[in-house]
This record gives structure tokens, C-alpha cells and sequence, in this order.
């Protein structure tokens, strides 16, 4: 028998096939084959908020007001960040490293940015 993915959403191994979604148990989480197959088994895919996939040098937009630690000012919604890198799962969940005007380098999680 084939082995199944792991989750992408809580990497859990109990995924089981559900006709044409992958589902899994633990958190919910239900996919397409052709996501499964497109991610290459053990490469991360990084999405924004609305599922489209990022990569190196994409600009992005923050969707909402976000407080910067250590700053007395936010980032502001609408802010276009150039240039963006991946990481591996950085400290909290990070998983995109830019460097935004007025504040210099940061982390940034996918699910407050959408592609542009």
C-alpha cells in the first residue's frame, strides 16, 4: 500500500484518502492530490491567505494592521513588501523574511500577506 502525505496544515501522519481529497483526522485539513503531488512529498509549499503559493523575490501585501515587537509604531495594512524569502519555519511560525522600509528586517507569517 502506498504511503500517505502528511498533513500539510499540522503534519499528521494519519491522513487517509477520501476519493479525490486527502483528509486529515487530527486537525481537519483536506486537500487535493494535485497539491500533494506539486509540493513533491517532502518540500514545503508556503501559501498566502488566499492559497496562491509563494516564492523567492514575490511582493506581497500585509492584509491587516500587525504590532511590530520592540516598535512603538505598526505595520500598516496595505504596506507592499518587496523581494520576500522563505524561511523554515522561523521562531513562532515565520515563515517570510523581508526587509520592509522604515523597519528593517523581519519575519512575517504567510497567513497576514497576500500576493501580489
Amino acid at each position: 500500500m502506498d504511503k500517505m502525505p502528511n498533513c500539510p496544515k499540522c503534519n499528521s501522519e494519519y491522513t487517509y484518502n477520501d476519493g479525490v481529497l486527502f483528509v486529515c483526522p487530527e486537525c481537519g485539513h483536506e486537500w487535493s492530490e494535485e497539491l500533494a503531488s506539486e509540493s513533491g512529498g517532502d518540500k514545503r509549499v508556503v501559501r498566502d491567505v488566499n492559497g496562491n503559493i509563494l516564492s523567492d523575490g514575490d511582493t506581497v501585501t500585509v492584509i491587516k494592521d500587525l504590532k511590530v515587537k520592540g516598535s512603538s509604531s505598526s505595520l500598516k495594512m496595505g504596506t507592499k513588501v518587496k523581494n520576500i524569502r522563505l524561511v523554515e519555519d522561523a521562531d513562532g511560525g515565520h515563515d517570510i523574511d523581508c526587509k520592509i522600509p522604515g523597519f528593517g528586517g523581519m519575519y512575517l507569517k504567510s497567513q497576514y500577506v497576500k500576493k501580489l
